[in-house]
């Protein structure tokens, strides 16, 4: 009889598998594998410092970006003096610390504005061969580096000039909260630029110093780390087939000091689409790490352990006592009935048949005592009266079995370990939320700031009195710029003097309104709308904002569902789905909107960061606009919010292993027990119908075992009987027939 069939793998494997989901269970629900520094939270400075990469990735092309075009379009027109180009950059982008204009031939300085430039970094490797024109990063006398962006003037009149801006390569201007900093690193772990610090220095006292202190010798340790691991391969840092950012982005745990521990999350700068050309600032080799001191998680204390224990004997327990039961009322019972069945078709009828008690065993076991009977010439009513009849038969101690592994299954699923409204989240995570989302309001920000400078530019090129130039025009910059879904010229009576992308919306020409504005109340899409004046005419050059390109800024992994809400709390992007100008899903969202209370260094119980609501929990923020340029005065806000189930903090982490206790072991019930079934209970009901029917003297139907297994052999077995009682009728008829046909010969 093979070991792989039968009624025995399924109840060893019934076995096995308890003993698998007790040890599961004592590790799991109790304190073993915990870590000092919840893994939410290590996750949310991962996603801090991708935030903070996609920032600075984007703000460096950018600039590369309006630098070249700028450059582009000064070519192509008259020629400019130096102090008017620099004059005309500065008014447009309020971005570059420091611009200088200077004669390639003579290397002469010929016009400088803001930060003094040094040029002892100017070579022929600079401006010739395969990376000619390459950002490059300098440091400066104070020690501050800066990232060096040029563009050549190529005038008819004039010799060539090389126009060159710099810019600081820091973090974008948020709080950062508290003993919050953030970092950009070099390829060789050089800590090129750090944000943050400042504000932890302004704490005065002793104690913070020292944590302070503390703090910039694990960003140098772990920048050095971090600049290490993102050398490598984008795909291979990966797990196969796992997406997420492009870059690559980790977390880093350092030293504790204190009564807490150094996180740190690290991420490359990296491309937004792999499939388009690198950008600049991908290509530069450097890394943003993000740190923030974490109070150390202190292990669970005894009863943890025992409660882990406890679950687990209770399992072992029920699990050898639901293995019994099938050993006892389906794997011995049909294993004597393979041995009696096998006796009898040897032709031992000396001694009855053990009859099981109850259900299809039963019934065999009557049958085969019948046919005992019957072979040793006891006649077909001999066995009549020992009929048993089954309701349950082995479907009963099945649903026993499931009955008592469900004992334990439902309440460590559905039960124990349930979170209410009081789970306590970590300060961190509530801080991280509002962090983040001031990073984005801040992204978001720039990304309109940046819109309405590029129609600055784009409008002093601009020719209205040739219209198909001016209509090529925008459609070049549409071409070029995918945030605009429509670019057009709307003269002082509001006509449409030239136009490319989507149909144009209404604009006002009205000074007290502002530059960005949004309408398109009562449709499908919002319309956001920036405008630049253009010079000496008495039009503007208006550029549509698509929606799509703001919701993008908006999905960030790891911060729930973000909203950008004009002054009106109305929404007008989102990151997940939006139907045009509605209002927040939650009063006490909208109320966080109009409180403003993204404020630095307050407390997030103070700000309503945290929401119960139920038995729920849910961490929102909102971040208003604010910094410069022309939306910084347009009254939006950005709020984000999420369920804090999302976070793989401790309470939800036990809560999430009792379930999947509780599953594991509905699933351990469905293997095994409907293994059981199917090929034992099933072909046993089969089987007892037809030993009856033999028993009754059907010695036509021939029997074909189907499985070779423990009912197999019982198939087997009656077949053989089945042949055998064949045989001894034909012999009772055939000596019955031979004394009357010698009669009728005398």
């Amino acid at each position: 009889m093979p070991l792989l069939g039968g009624v025995r793998p399924p109840i060893a494997l019934l076995c096995v598998l308890v003993l698998a989901l007790a040890g599961l269970t004592a590790k799991v629900l109790g304190p073993a594998g915990e870590q000092a520094v919840p893994e939410a939270v290590l996750s949310s400075q991962q996603h801090f410092a991708e935030d903070g990469a996609i920032a600075l990735r984007a703000s460096i092309d950018e600039r590369v970006t309006d630098l070249s075009r700028t450059a582009a379009a000064l070519n192509a027109g008259k020629t400019v003096e130096p102090e008017r180009v620099l004059s005309d950059l500065g008014k447009t982008y309020q971005k570059w610390t420091g611009t200088t204009v200077l004669d390639l031939e003579s290397g002469k300085v010929l016009a400088a504005r803001g930060e003094s430039i040094p040029l002892a970094w100017l070579d022929e490797k600079v401006l010739t061969g395969d990376q000619a024109l390459t950002p490059r990063m300098v440091r400066l006398k104070t020690g501050d580096v800066r990232l060096m962006t040029m563009a050549v003037l190529d005038f008819e009149d004039r010799p060539q000039q090389l126009l060159i801006a710099s810019n600081s390569l820091s973090v974008p201007a948020i709080n950062l909260g508290p003993f919050r900093s953030m970092a950009v690193v070099a390829t060789g772990g050089e800590v090129l630029a750090t944000a943050g610090f400042e504000q932890s220095e302004a704490l005065g006292s002793g104690q913070e110093r020292k944590e302070l202190s503390f703090l910039q010798k694990q960003m140098t340790n772990l920048s050095d780390q971090a600049a290490k691991r993102t050398e490598q391969n984008p795909v291979s840092a990966r797990e196969p087939g796992s997406r997420g950012y492009p870059g690559v982005s980790g977390t880093l745990l350092g030293g504790a000091y204190n009564g807490r521990i150094a996180a740190a999350g690290y991420a490359s700068l990296s491309s937004s689409d792999p499939e388009e050309k690198q950008s600049v600032g991908a290509g530069l080799g450097l890394t943003v790490v993000a740190l923030l001191p974490v109070v150390q998680q202190h292990a669970a204390g005894p009863g943890r352990e025992l409660y882990g224990l406890v679950a687990a004997g209770a399992l072992v327990l029920l699990g050898l006592l639901a293995a019994a039961v099938l050993w006892a009322t389906v794997q011995r019972p049909l294993l004597r009935l393979f041995l009696e069945s096998r006796r009898l078709a040897r032709g031992d009828l000396t001694r009855p048949v053990a009859v099981p008690r109850w259900g299809e065993p039963a019934r065999i076991g009557s049958a085969l005592e019948r046919l005992r009977a019957q072979l040793g010439g006891a006649g077909d009513d001999a066995g009549t009266r020992r009929r048993v009849k089954a309701r349950l038969g082995v479907r009963g101690p099945l649903a026993l079995t499931a009955a008592l592994l469900l004992l334990w299954c439902v309440p460590v699923g559905l039960l124990l370990n349930r979170t209410d409204d009081s789970v306590s989240v970590p300060a961190a995570m509530v801080n991280d939320q509002r962090d983040r989302t001031d990073l984005v309001a801040d992204r978001v920000r720039r990304a309109l700031n940046e819109a309405q400078a590029d129609l600055v530019s784009t409008s002093r090129l601009i020719d209205v009195d040739d219209t198909d130039a001016a209509g090529r025009l925008l459609e070049e910059t549409l071409r070029e710029h995918s945030r605009y879904g429509a670019l057009y010229v709307l003269a002082e009576d509001g006509d449409v003097v030239a136009s490319a992308g989507d149909e144009p919306h209404d604009w006002k020409q009205d000074e007290d309104l502002p530059l960005i504005r949004v309408s398109g109340k009562g449709g499908k899409k919002p319309v956001i709308q920036a405008g630049a004046p253009i010079a000496d005419k008495d039009m503007t050059l208006v550029g549509e904002v698509r929606v799509e390109f703001l919701n993008s800024l908006l999905n960030r992994p790891g911060l729930g569902e973000v909203r950008v809400v004009d002054s009106k709390e109305l929404t007008v992007a989102a990151s997940d789905g939006f139907l045009a100008f509605e209002e927040l899903p939650r009063d006490s969202l909208t109320d966080l909107v109009r409180a403003g209370s993204v404020q630095a260094g307050a407390g997030p119980m103070e700000n309503g960061l945290l929401i119960r609501e139920g038995r729920g929990v849910t961490v929102a923020a909102a971040a208003p606009f604010s910094g410069g340029g022309v939306a910084a005065d347009i009254g939006w806000t950005v709020v984000s919010w999420q369920n804090a189930k999302s976070f793989e903090i401790a309470p939800y982490q036990l809560e999430d292993r009792s379930v999947l206790a509780g599953l594991l072991g509905l699933a351990a019930i469905v293997v095994c027990l409907g293994w059981v079934h199917l090929v034992v209970a099933r072909p046993l009901r089969t089987l007892a119908a037809a030993a009856e029917k033999l028993a009754d003297g059907d010695l036509k139907t021939v029997l074909y075992p189907r499985y070779q297994d423990e009912v197999g052999a019982v198939v087997r077995s009656l077949e053989l009987l089945r042949q055998q009682l064949q045989a001894r009728r034909q012999n009772q008829a055939r000596r019955t027939s031979e004394p009357r046909l010698g009669v009728g010969g005398r």
